[in-house]
């Protein structure tokens, strides 16, 4: 019996998860440069992080869920913009070039699985929605290194050698 080919073995899997790879980089990467420079997307330029908005105040204030008391606290706080912001700049530059996929791992699912809790309770699914999707497919890649073929991840790891976890 032939083994199956899987995805880092098939040159069609590898390219269809290295677009996937990048496709979900450029949604953290756009997240953003709208929030910073309000390109009219889901932030008008008024609302622009330059223009002195809080790329987190309008979402984590209209929280409802369970948990709307701790979000609501962290709504417009200077350190929460700059490390959601932060997160979004590192988790798409690392998705797109393929790099230091692992803190991106760690990082994506931190931020996604945040953001699930923010959207609780979810009306359209009794537990499931995109933010643990996107999660759920960082977490692949980087535990299984599909679509790193087509990355900057070979030239990445001979300057990380020494620190494994910037991989």
């Amino acid at each position: 019996m032939a083994t199956p080919k899987t995805a880092s073995t098939h040159a069609f899997g590898e390219i269809a998860w290295a677009v996937t790879r990048v496709g979900l980089g450029f949604i953290f990467l756009w997240a953003f440069l709208d929030k910073t420079f309000g390109l009219g997307r889901s932030t008008p330029a008024a609302k622009a992080w330059l223009e002195g908005g809080s790329p987190t105040k309008g979402f984590l204030s209209s929280v409802e869920g369970p948990f709307a008391g701790a979000f609501h606290g962290l709504a417009g706080n200077v350190i929460a913009d700059w490390l959601f912001m932060a997160g979004l700049a590192g988790i798409g530059i690392a998705l797109i070039a393929g790099i230091g996929m692992r803190i991106a791992a760690v990082s994506g699912v931190l931020m996604m699985v945040l953001m699930w809790a923010a959207g609780l309770p979810i009306a359209t699914n009794p537990f499931l929605d995109d933010h643990l999707i996107y999660a759920l497919v960082i977490a692949g890649i980087a535990a299984t290194g599909a679509g790193l073929r087509y990355s900057l991840a070979g030239v990445w790891a001979p300057l990380v050698a020494k620190a494994p976890w910037l991989r």
